[in-house]
C-alpha cells in the first residue's frame, strides 16, 4: 500500500441536505481540503511562484463513489494517496473513513499549469515540486 497523507475533521450542519447527509458536493470541496493540506505538508500550495512564473494546479478529472452515508456530526478521516505523478500531472486518491470503514472514495487528478496574464499553460513540474511530491510516496 502506498503511504497516505490523513486528516480528521466533523460534518458540519451546514454541509448536510434535507435528508440529512452530506450533500454530495462537499464530498468535492473535503477532497480539495485534504489536497491543500498534503501540499501544505510537504512545504507547498497549489498556488505558488517558481522561477517569477506563478504555478497552479486545476483539476482536469474528478469522480466520487459513494459506499456509506456521512452526517452531521460525524468525524471522518480524509485519506489521501498520491496514485500517478506523471510529466505535467498528478492523481490522486482520497478515502472517507468514518468509524473504521470506507463510505466513499474520491478520485482527482490535475495538470500543472503556469499561470501568465490568466492563460493556463500545461507545464512539467518544476523539479524541487517534483521532489517534494515524490517523497510522499
Amino acid at each position: 500500500m502506498l503511504p497516505r497523507f490523513s486528516i480528521t475533521r466533523r460534518i458540519n450542519f451546514a454541509e448536510t441536505d434535507m435528508a440529512g447527509v452530506m450533500h454530495f458536493s462537499h464530498y468535492f470541496r473535503l477532497m480539495e481540503e485534504v489536497e491543500h493540506e498534503f501540499f501544505r505538508s510537504r512545504g507547498l500550495s497549489v498556488v505558488m511562484h517558481d522561477g517569477g512564473r506563478e504555478i497552479s494546479w486545476p483539476r482536469v478529472s474528478a469522480s466520487c463513489e459513494y459506499s456509506g452515508p456521512l452526517r452531521f456530526e460525524d468525524v471522518v478521516e480524509l485519506q489521501l494517496k498520491i496514485t500517478r505523478i506523471g510529466s505535467k500531472s498528478l492523481s490522486y486518491e482520497v478515502d472517507f473513513v468514518k468509524d473504521g470503514q470506507r463510505v466513499a472514495t474520491g478520485k482527482l487528478t490535475s495538470v500543472c499549469v503556469a499561470v501568465e496574464a490568466g492563460k493556463f499553460s500545461p507545464t512539467a513540474i518544476p523539479a524541487a515540486i517534483r521532489r517534494r511530491l515524490e517523497a510522499a510516496r
